[in-house]
């Protein structure tokens, strides 16, 4: 990668109205010194306060940053999904307008992508959040680490570094953005992490609710568990399921078939455990039948769409 390839920095902001000029005034100081040419896209989601007011004077002020808006709060998949079809950069950064994460050390992020790396995520080793917060992003990642085999410490992490196409070839929807790392590693990405200073929050509220997000960030990493190991064979996935469903519930109907062909017991006298087997051969066959399905979808739908703001400041 050569060292002036320009960059884009990709900037989620909901209600961040107090936030956005102070973390503009900090990447636009530093800019200079990346010796490369710059982009700030400030992306404002849904905000119900002032930011987009900020916005739309920092780019009438300086014509290095661009602007882009929702209407409604679409979620910080969709501003990161919007940000980079809009970014023009060789390189992407991202940065959360919380100003909890240090702009300047966006340089190390950098000098590690010029190792090799194609995307490298910043790792909040002390962080001063709330202990909610805190500790549902802890166990969030030991399941990271634990099912997916990553090294990855703090994987959700929102400062990160990478070349341009780890990022465009990702399907970012939902709640994706916490497992890009993954995501890329997947993809056969060479994925690393740098100790970033975390500060407390100075302005404004999280918008992320500690137990709901533990919940959240479980949901989403068996999302990406199912779509790094079965998003192209879904059959594999509910057909093993299935068959296994399907199996215990012929076994359970034939002991009680044995049973009472042996005249040791009247099936009517076990009746839970012969609804059990029933459901479970229904459920097997349900099971297998959504896979064929899945396999019929995945050939048949488009890619899904680029996500488009609903207004745009060139």
């Amino acid at each position: 990668m050569p060292k002036d390839a320009s960059l884009s920095v990709i900037v989620p902001a909901c209600n961040e109205e107090e936030n956005i000029p102070l973390i503009y005034a900090r990447l636009s100081a530093m800019a200079p010194r990346l010796k490369r040419p710059v982009e700030i896209i400030l992306v404002d989601d849904g905000s119900t306060d002032g930011t987009w007011l900020s916005i739309r004077e920092i780019c009438r002020q300086d014509p290095m940053v661009r602007g882009l808006r929702f209407r409604s709060n679409r979620g910080k998949s969709a501003a990161l999904a919007a940000g980079v079809q809009a970014s023009s950069g060789e390189i992407l950064v991202t940065i959360d307008a919380d100003f909890q994460e240090d702009p300047e050390e966006m340089t190390t992020l950098l000098s590690e992508l010029d190792e090799g790396f194609d995307l490298v995520s910043g790792w909040r080793r002390r962080r001063h959040d709330p202990f909610s917060k805190v500790f549902s992003s802890r166990l969030f990642n030991a399941l990271v680490r634990l099912l997916t085999g990553t090294s990855l410490q703090d994987v959700n992490c929102g400062f990160k570094a990478c070349r341009r196409e780890v990022l465009t070839g990702l399907d970012l929807f939902g709640e994706l953005h916490r497992v890009i790392p993954i995501l890329a590693a997947h993809r056969g990405f060479r994925v690393g992490e740098v100790a970033v200073a975390h500060h407390a929050r100075q302005h404004g509220r999280t918008k992320f609710k500690g137990l709901a997000r533990g919940l959240h960030g479980i949901l989403d990493l068996l999302t990406v568990q199912f779509l790094t190991h079965y998003q192209k064979r879904p059959l594999h996935f509910f057909g093993i399921v299935g068959i296994a469903a399907f199996l215990t519930g012929s076994a359970i109907n034939l002991f009680l078939s044995v049973r009472y062909f042996l005249g040791l017991q009247f099936i009517g006298e076990r009746l839970p455990l012969l609804m059990l087997g029933i459901l479970l051969m229904i459920l097997g066959f349900q099971a297998f039948g959504m896979g064929l399905l899945g396999e019929i979808v995945i050939r048949s739908v488009p890619q899904r769409p680029f996500v488009k703001p609903d207004e745009e400041v060139p």
